[in-house]
């Protein structure tokens, strides 16, 4: 039995070993984005975004059943200006991102919240423009960051540990004989909705957003008082946008260093 499940694990751990590889999805920038990720072989990027896009086009057309799809064309408009001005800026980060299929829409809700899907699928919701009342610029920074998110590649990388974990509860049931193998296939429903981003991922996203906010000639120090809003949105409670987008003082104190750092780029492009 102990050589059984020592060569069952030596198993899992080659597969394991196999189908990940290290790799770098983005370029630096000045804020210095240079950890090296683990993605795993078994998802490609072309097939998330092609999940993503499916997602995103069923969240469209219950929105617009429902009536809940771009109603205010004014805020339409402006959050999409603001969208496109940092888009035009990701190949700081990404060249091939230029090319993506970006779609940005807002959607009716009282929810405090925002997100953008692997290939460039952004979606507002009304709540967080009329309970915050952003500045355009804290408005970019909410953009910037959720677009970081995407250049990234950080739900593929959760995907990729999900898949990861799931291989070794499915040797342990080969073993044990349970049944609780967890599904293999990437719930990317999950990944965007339900669970928390890592602090590595925010941090990233954080100092990315700033940078691209910068470069798009929004001020950059305007993610500070942003993310405060978000924090005072729920009242005592927490808004929607940080029960995955957690908040602290160790996060507002990186984006016044990142802030620091992008500011002649806002400077620059005010002159």
């Amino acid at each position: 039995m102990i050589r059984a499940l020592r060569t069952l694990f030596a198993i899992g751990l080659a597969v394991l070993l196999t189908a990940c590889a290290q790799v770098q999805t983005t370029q630096s920038g000045l804020v210095g984005v240079n950890r090296t990720q683990t993605m795993s072989t078994l998802v490609s990027e072309a097939e998330l975004d092609q999940q993503a896009a499916a997602q995103y086009r069923q969240i469209l057309s219950q929105a617009k059943a429902q009536r809940a799809l771009d109603t205010s064309p004014a805020q339409t408009r402006r959050v999409q200006t603001i969208a496109r001005k940092l888009i035009a800026q990701v190949g700081t980060f990404r060249p091939d991102a230029r090319n993506w299929a970006w779609e940005i829409h807002v959607l009716k809700s009282a929810e405090v919240n925002a997100w953008c899907m692997p290939g460039g699928k952004i979606a507002v919701y009304s709540g967080l423009l009329d309970k915050i009342q952003p500045s355009d610029a804290e408005l970019a920074a909410v953009l910037g960051h959720e677009i970081s998110h995407a250049l990234r590649e950080h739900a593929r990388e959760q995907v990729s540990r999900q898949m990861a974990a799931n291989v070794g509860l499915s040797i342990l049931s080969a073993v044990t004989g349970s049944q609780a193998v967890a599904d293999l296939g990437s719930s990317l429903t999950q990944v965007m909705f339900t669970l928390p981003n890592s602090r590595s991922n925010e941090t990233e996203a954080d100092r990315m957003g700033v940078e691209l906010a910068a470069r798009a000639g929004y001020d950059p120090r305007a993610a500070i008082t942003l993310w405060q809003k978000m924090e005072q949105a729920g009242g005592g409670g927490q808004s929607e946008i940080l029960s995955t987008h957690p908040s602290s003082q160790s996060r507002i104190a990186d984006l016044k260093q990142a802030s620091e750092i992008v500011l002649p780029l806002y400077q620059g492009r005010k002159s």
